[in-house]
């Protein structure tokens, strides 16, 4: 779900899982608005088709990502280079796949697929109750940087996805069910320990460390109604959330510490902490009352101080800054040439 990924939200066919979601587009062929003063010498890394999750080496070299595209039929692994040269297919190509991200040495990668439970791409789930991100059955893999050597870390038929590396590399965050609940763990790589960080009820998940490794940003959704809680225990028994309310979250690496961030309504989503470790970029459609258009923010620590980054029409999420701060990588609708298509963006970060 990172995966979830990734969003969006409006009924988009190609959702990719949880850390959010795609939706369809019909955007007008814009590189760069210039609105977006924050962003310089924009590029476009891939043209066509359905990708996302696009997350930077700790050297800034390599990037790891997920696409739907031919001869495959749901989202793959795949590694390219930081200027969009040398694809190259990293999973298994079976089953679907979500949530790479690189080892802090660059020599792992880390991602989850459910090619164990079949070849063929998990169903999409039942959307008679409106738009809803199916839980499918995840196991997360580390495998070499090429794909090789592929090894699970988790097991069970339940879901488990959105992880990410430690910046030590020794640990690893991740989202999973496993307790009856979608809750945040963190593993231990050398002991397999298994660490419960979240416990309220409803979805915690899409964590990332920041880059000192003293904090986790996340996104949540905490049912509070009568309604609201028999919404989503009884999606949670059919495999199936509804991303319809997320708001960003902060807690210490412990589990300690929770605190809300953003407070907009909507969806607010793959939250990233900036090197500074003071602020927090971020997608939103709080400012679209039809919650079609979905656009980066970043905002500090303690929720103040919200800026608009990005304008084009549709779609724009999964951020990232690399190590030194100076780029953003994120996937946008922006200059599709046809309606679906999501593709993934590079530029220099201007403060």
């Amino acid at each position: 779900m990172r995966a979830f990924v990734c969003l969006l939200i409006l009924g988009a066919a190609a959702a990719v899982t949880m850390r959010g979601a795609q939706p369809p587009t019909t955007s007008p062929r814009i590189l760069h608005d210039p609105r977006e003063t924050h962003l310089a010498n924009v590029e476009q890394l891939t043209d066509g088709g359905e990708n996302a999750e696009a997350y930077f080496s700790f050297d800034g070299k390599k990037i790891v990502f997920q696409s739907t595209r031919p001869p495959y039929k749901a989202d793959q692994m795949f590694v390219m280079n930081a200027d969009g040269s040398d694809v190259r297919l990293v999973s298994s190509g079976k089953g679907r796949c979500t949530c790479g991200f690189f080892s802090p040495d660059g020599k792992k990668i880390l991602y989850s697929s459910t090619d164990w439970w079949s070849d063929e791409p998990p169903p999409p789930p039942d959307r008679s109750r409106g738009y809803v991100w199916g839980l499918y059955p995840y196991r997360i893999y580390i495998a070499n940087a090429d794909g090789s050597n592929r090894k699970a870390i988790t097991d069970g038929e339940g879901y488990n996805a959105e992880a990410s590396f430690s910046p030590d590399g020794k640990k690893v965050l991740f989202t999973s069910d496993r307790d009856g609940d979608l809750d945040i763990y963190e593993m231990n790589l050398r002991t397999g320990r298994v660490k419960r960080l979240t416990n309220e009820l409803g979805y915690d998940g899409g964590p990332f460390y920041s880059w000192d490794g003293k904090y986790i940003v996340y996104r949540a959704y905490h049912p509070k109604t009568p309604e609201e809680i028999a919404d989503y225990k009884a999606l949670l028994k059919e495999r199936a959330i509804r991303p319809m309310n997320l708001e960003v979250w902060v807690m210490r690496s412990d589990g300690t510490g929770k605190r809300q961030v953003t407070r907009l309504g909507g969806a607010n989503f793959a939250p990233f902490m900036h090197p500074d470790n003071k602020r927090i970029i971020f997608s939103s459609n709080h400012e679209d009352p039809r919650g079609r258009e979905f656009d980066l923010y970043i905002i500090n620590v303690d929720g103040t101080g919200l800026k608009r980054i990005t304008y084009t029409p549709e779609f724009d999420g999964f951020p990232m800054f690399s190590r030194d701060g100076k780029k953003l990588i994120w996937a946008s609708n922006r200059n599709s040439k046809r309606p679906g298509e999501t593709n993934i963006f590079v530029a220099d970060w201007r403060d």
